[in-house]
């Protein structure tokens, strides 16, 4: 018996979703056909035809809500609010606290964009200059006359070869950073 009680609910639950959103579309249906009706006509029409006033001609004081229904078309309801923004000046006040206010992609040094040497895919290009440096320096002309050229078909079988091999520079190998630990020091008498 439990289990025919929940598919009932269910079952109610969904009718009446599915009536809400039938009555959900044919007034979306009607209003739509309203403003293919409304977009033919002036908006000095549309305004008669609705009973609403000329919104430029609205004061502070005056009802704007009527402009806020659905039935207003958005151009005539964007013009309303912007006589409502005029008409109060407490609404007007800009007081510089809209962080959307300000042009992020602006530096401090004119309207310029920002330049900077960071390149994508390779990070900032200071830093690999700065290696390239001193890999040139690495290579000396010291460093390479020590450098033979290979025969181009050896084999490692052939002494050439092996004398070339043993006789090739060791690469330098990097120091191993030192472990850091945390050191604690407390003044006073803890006790």
């Amino acid at each position: 018996m439990s289990d025919i009680l929940p598919s009932w609910s269910r079952r109610r639950a969904a009718v009446a979703s599915e009536a809400k959103a039938e009555a959900l579309a044919t007034e979306q249906a009607l209003l739509k056909k309203e403003h293919a009706e409304l977009s033919e006509k002036s908006d000095e029409d549309i305004l008669e035809a609705l009973g609403l006033p000329d919104p430029d001609s609205l004061v502070q004081g005056d009802d704007f809500k009527v402009f806020l229904s659905k039935a207003v078309p958005a151009h005539l309801r964007k013009r309303a609010l912007r006589t409502l923004w005029r008409s109060n000046p407490v609404l007007a006040c800009v007081d510089g606290l809209n962080d959307y206010d300000d042009d992020y992609l602006t530096g401090s040094f004119g309207q310029d964009p920002i330049k900077t040497t960071y390149q994508v895919g390779k990070g900032m290009l200071a830093h690999l200059l700065e290696v390239e440096r001193q890999k040139e320096a690495a290579l000396t002309p010291d460093a390479i006359e020590e450098v033979v050229a290979e025969p181009e078909c050896q084999t490692p079988e052939d002494d050439a070869y092996v004398a070339v091999v043993e006789d090739a520079p060791e690469p330098m190998e990097e120091p191993m950073p030192t472990p850091r630990r945390m050191q604690f020091q407390f003044e006073g008498d803890l006790a």
